[in-house]
């Protein structure tokens, strides 16, 4: 699964934050101390940005602006990455097409590692959307299909935002942090309802509720009270 199928799946640019917010909180009550995915509000004056790590190497980030939404994505795995080939360098086609507002993003220090020769965008995956859009973009980019149709690695980076279902949430979580998890409280989460004590105990009892709150509102998350 690429880019290219990815897309289609994605809601608009305002439900895609929400469910980034929604992510970002259940993953901040799960593990306090190092969230898969994470939200900024105040990325700056005008911006947010939605993030995931996985510790292994992939990432994403997602800026929600004025002018609409900006995604990168790296793969380490990918045949698309700057560091695959002799010379060190973004993937033919990948950033050429991205609108003149979300120029600054692709070379956003954030989202680049300096080999000492200058900052190279750590991408394999590029999309967006802007406000006047009707649906999600990329640039012409032939991708290729290595063994096992890895790709870009668009499936492994934005499977569980583009599904954006509380059980497709429970399907990752159980996995990841090995236990299960109260699919009602991650139902309540998904629906925005402000965020509680008792969400708090039903997803992680060993979480501490008011610093699961106070990292809540740091998204804009509704809390309780």
């Amino acid at each position: 699964m690429s880019v290219y199928e990815i897309l289609p799946a994605l809601p608009d640019t305002g439900t895609l934050r929400d469910r980034c917010r929604a992510l970002a909180v259940l993953e901040t009550v799960m593990d306090a101390h190092d969230p898969f995915f994470a939200y900024a509000a105040d990325w700056s004056e005008t911006e947010g940005v939605a993030l995931m790590d996985n510790g292994s190497g992939d990432d994403y980030a997602i800026v929600f602006s004025a002018a609409g939404a900006y995604a990168r994505g790296f793969a380490h795995e990918s045949e698309m990455s700057p560091w695959c080939g002799e010379d060190v360098e973004v993937w033919p086609g990948l950033v050429d097409a991205v609108p003149e507002a979300f120029r600054p993003y692709v070379t956003e220090p954030a989202f680049c590692e300096d080999d000492g020769d200058g900052p190279v965008p750590r991408v394999t995956v590029v999309f967006w959307r802007e406000t006047a859009d009707e649906a999600w973009r990329t640039g012409p980019v032939e991708i290729p299909q290595g063994p096992g149709g890895y790709g870009d690695g668009a499936r492994d980076l934005f499977e569980v935002l583009a599904a954006g279902t509380p059980e497709a949430y429970r399907d990752f979580a159980e996995e990841y942090h090995e236990r299960p998890v109260d699919l009602d409280a991650i139902r309540h989460v998904f629906a925005l309802r402000p965020l509680t004590d008792a969400v708090v105990k039903a997803l992680n009892p060993q979480a501490d509720p008011t610093t699961a709150t106070a990292a809540a509102a740091a998204t804009g998350y509704p809390v309780e009270g």
